[in-house]
């Protein structure tokens, strides 16, 4: 244990900073503190976070490990798979394209591909804005083992080939990465050029972004960070996913400055028109927090815009917040989930605001200490802890005993045991004539799930929000 214990204190020694930090000291202290608690809870090899404020560094901060093997340290200037930020530079080349006349977002995918599935079903603005229905590629048993290896659009889109939809187009919100492939593959179809130089040639070069890059390239990099991920509860190094299956939908390498010239050139109109980037930055049609290539979304009752990104063996987030004029950066070199690299960014805002941070955990009024303990025990149950079904009604008990228990364990475990619940009170449910009792758990830094349950007359949970 002792051995294990140095080892944590050499790979989460801060490694120097980029340039003079413009915050105070105890703040840069306390970010610190917080990124090396997330490091450490998440078994993170490295990191690095930019705060920046229009272009303008104002603290930039490498943590740990790039290489393992290597014992590379990890700099401001470490490259890391961005994964799906790469679909916000799709979603703008689409905007481009539109404004140089040469598509309408508006026509069904059969305009432009008409043998694609359910091509003429849905939209390009669908595709941009997940609210297509349809299936993920990248979803099933065998992805891993497919997604390193190169694949042709026929050979991706065979994957889908011959499933329904989800839901009718437009009706509401799913993540599908399908989408952003054939909007990849729209662009060139439409540009004569293939995505990846219409990217370099459109985009990166006019955002001055020249430490960007595909995974294709990542071999040749110099300072690229490995990628890591958790299996069977050992760190392992990570696979990389081929560039031809991330493509348009995540297969770009950047670094944290090289992404902040995108962020402000984006903002700036030097992408897109500045109505279109407005676009971008408005919830869809059928979505409540996704707009055409970024989420549109709150942390702690303040707007946020932005991505996260993931790959195999990366976590990033992307995050700016209008109100403060802030943009807050971080990269991971691990693909687990929960996302350390969003919780570095929440954790490293609220440092920053941490009145606003207080505020959003305040506890609403009326709280009843029985309800909060049959939620604590409903939560620990669905981690996994304990056998016990008997808090919950018939039937959620026949659900959990089926295939719920083990579906919500493996995705609540990995949360570890919580710090805190926090009442933020009741909803109605009229259907049901029941309330819904709303908690934030937290779990340390940067790391708080919403989670509410539904109890009926007799105390059992009938119901369960996570999310």
């Amino acid at each position: 244990m002792r051995l294990r214990l140095l080892w944590w204190m050499v790979c989460l020694a801060p490694a120097a900073m980029a340039s003079s930090p413009a915050i105070d000291p105890m703040l840069a202290s306390r970010i610190d503190a917080d990124a090396e608690a997330i490091l450490q809870r998440t078994g993170a090899p490295g990191a690095t976070i930019a705060i920046y404020r229009n272009g303008t560094p104002l603290y930039v901060h490498a943590y740990g490990l790039a290489d393992r093997e290597r014992k590379t340290p990890a700099t401001s200037a470490t490259h890391y798979e961005i994964g799906s930020i790469t679909k916000q530079f799709t979603a703008a080349a689409i905007l481009q394209l539109r404004e140089a006349g040469k598509l309408d977002i508006d026509a069904r995918l059969a305009t432009y591909l008409p043998d694609a599935p359910h091509a003429s079903e849905v939209t390009l603005t669908q595709l941009l804005s997940h609210t297509s229905g349809l299936p993920d590629y990248l979803d099933g048993p065998d992805v891993e083992a497919w997604a390193v290896k190169p694949a042709t659009f026929g050979q991706i889109m065979a994957r889908i080939q011959g499933k329904p939809l989800d839901f009718p187009p437009g009706s509401r919100w799913s993540y599908s990465n399908t989408g952003y492939v054939l909007l990849g593959r729209v662009i060139e179809v439409v540009s004569h050029e293939t995505y990846d130089h219409y990217v370099k040639a459109h985009l990166l070069a006019a955002a001055g972004m020249d430490q960007t890059t595909t995974v294709a390239e990542e071999a040749h990099v110099p300072g690229m960070a490995k990628g890591y991920r958790h299996a069977d509860g050992k760190l392992e190094p990570a696979p990389i996913i081929h560039d031809t299956v991330g493509g348009a939908a995540g297969n770009l390498v950047s670094t944290v400055a090289d992404l902040e010239h995108w962020n402000v050139a984006l903002r700036n109109g030097k992408i897109v028109r500045p109505a279109d980037y407005a676009l971008m930055a408005k919830p869809a049609a059928g979505s409540t927090d996704y707009g055409l290539g970024l989420f549109v979304d709150t942390l702690d009752e303040q707007p946020r815009i932005g991505h996260t990104g993931g790959s195999f063996g990366f976590t990033t987030s992307n995050q700016y917040f209008p109100k403060q004029g802030i943009q807050v950066i971080a990269f991971t070199n691990i693909g687990d989930n929960p996302e350390p690299g969003q919780m570095l960014v929440t954790a490293t805002f609220e440092a920053l605001y941490p009145d606003i941070a207080a505020a959003a955990r305040k506890p609403a009024s009326g709280e009843n200490a029985a309800t909060t303990d049959a939620v604590r025990k409903a939560f620990a149950r669905l981690q996994g802890r304990g056998e016990d079904l008997s808090l919950f009604d018939d039937r959620l008990k026949t659900k959990m005993a089926a295939s719920l228990s083990e579906r919500m364990a493996k995705q609540l475990s990995p949360f570890g045991e919580p710090s805190s619940f926090i009442y933020k009170g009741q909803r109605p449910d009229k259907e049901k004539n029941r309330v819904w009792n709303d908690y934030r758990i937290e779990f340390g830094p940067g790391n708080s799930l919403p989670f509410g349950v539904e109890l009926d007359a007799s105390g059992k949970v009938a119901g369960i929000s996570v999310g």
